[in-house]
């Protein structure tokens, strides 16, 4: 059965997941420039990107928790943030605009009413600090959209072992499988190691974020692969890995409505 669910992707970790009725808007990043990164495939996200009822925010990077891009969203805009993030970021504390709400894995939030979804917050296996030099103070943080459909949305996140237990039963699965640099560090997940999460997780079906987006200035001939290639490998290693899943690789601003088993 076709669930009323439809997943845009807009490039990097930024997706819309509407579900029920309300718009959730995951790690908003509507920049061409950030620091030594440029947006090197697909227009910026349009104005309607901006739009949500809720925004999720995985962990206090700068391309995940994007200031500017906070500010971009509508006065009383619901902005779920890892705990101890107002401390780290003091430019959200300028955001009086956006209602804040610091959470941490088990914690689960309502959004809508009765007729809505609920957000559940789930662990991730990745560094959550302000880097450069931030404090250890807020964790990386994966979410799980519920409504018509059960969606997860990974954030940055390597594989550990309770992941399948941490996260639940899910219906489509938003996974990160490549970076914005020619090396992935420890607590990210490239194609492969992505397919095996798909294999544990066992949604019925996926898309793949974070890759093939942003690039650092002047590495254009630094390791090409590994910003043109990754959704197509782990198309592949899906198909090999997890074969009972039903992959959508989009293009920057596409959407899909994917089966889900309701």
């Amino acid at each position: 059965m076709r669930a009323d669910v439809t997943v845009t992707w807009w490039g990097h970790a930024t997706c819309t997941v509407e579900d029920s009725g309300i718009r959730v808007l995951t790690d908003p990043l509507f920049v061409r420039r950030l620091a030594h990164l440029r947006r090197r495939r697909g227009a910026l996200p349009p104005a309607r990107a901006a739009v949500a009822d809720v925004v999720l925010l995985s962990h206090l990077h700068a391309d995940h928790l994007h200031v500017p891009s906070l500010a971009r969203l509508a006065p009383g805009t619901r902005v779920l943030v890892p705990r101890g993030a107002p401390r780290s970021v003091p430019g959200l504390r300028k955001l009086s605009h956006l209602r804040f709400t610091e959470v941490v894995p088990g914690d689960e939030i309502p959004v809508g009413g009765s007729g809505g979804v609920a957000v559940r917050v789930v662990p991730a296996l990745h560094d959550g600090r302000r880097l450069p030099l931030g404090p250890h103070r807020s964790p990386a943080l994966g979410y799980v959209v519920e409504g018509r459909a059960r969606t997860y949305f990974a954030g940055d996140t390597g594989l550990f072992d309770a992941m399948a237990e941490e996260v639940g039963p899910v219906d489509v699965a938003l996974l990160p499988v490549g970076g914005w640099g020619p090396y992935l560090g420890h607590g990210h997940l490239d194609p492969a190691r992505a397919a095996e999460a798909l294999a544990r997780l066992a949604p019925r079906s996926a898309v793949p974020v974070h890759y093939g987006t942003y690039w650092p200035i002047g590495m254009d001939a630094v390791r090409p692969h590994e910003f043109h290639g990754p959704g197509d490998e782990f198309v592949r290693q899906a198909a090999r890995r997890a074969p009972g899943v039903a992959v959508h690789r989009l293009g920057h601003g596409e959407s899909v409505r994917p089966e889900v088993a309701r």
